[in-house]
């Protein structure tokens, strides 16, 4: 069984940071792809972070100066710092990861629960 726990969400004044990590265990795995998605009351589901081993990583626009996402396989997680947080970023945070076995093939994709973040003006 494949979990994946985040933590690092809570209360933040406007302009503060926060660091959220997600573990990932329960298989033989390597992290293929990962990412950050973010869901505020009432609207949909929208992507904030993501990147894929090997690759660059891509972010949500108005984002790209104050957010950066990254991985630490010795820990089989994977984290997102957001700087000078906005109110208008509060919200759900979901965690995104697709997990490859070690003899390779196509990767499985896996969803935490989602933390919440809340910026206050």
């Amino acid at each position: 069984q494949v979990q994946l726990v985040e933590s690092g969400g809570g209360l933040v004044q406007a302009g503060g940071s926060l660091r959220l990590s997600c573990e990932v265990s329960g298989s033989i795995f390597t992290i293929n792809y990962w990412g950050w998605y973010r869901q505020a009351p009432g609207k949909q589901r929208e992507m904030v972070a993501v990147r894929v081993s090997g690759g660059a990583s891509n972010y949500e626009d108005s984002v790209k100066d104050r957010f950066t996402i990254g991985r630490d396989n010795d820990k089989n997680t994977v984290w997102l710092k957001m700087n000078s947080l906005k109110p208008e970023e509060r919200g759900d945070y979901y965690c995104n990861v697709g997990l490859r076995g070690v003899v390779g093939g196509t990767s499985s994709d896996y969803w935490g629960k989602g933390i919440k973040v809340t910026v206050s003006s």
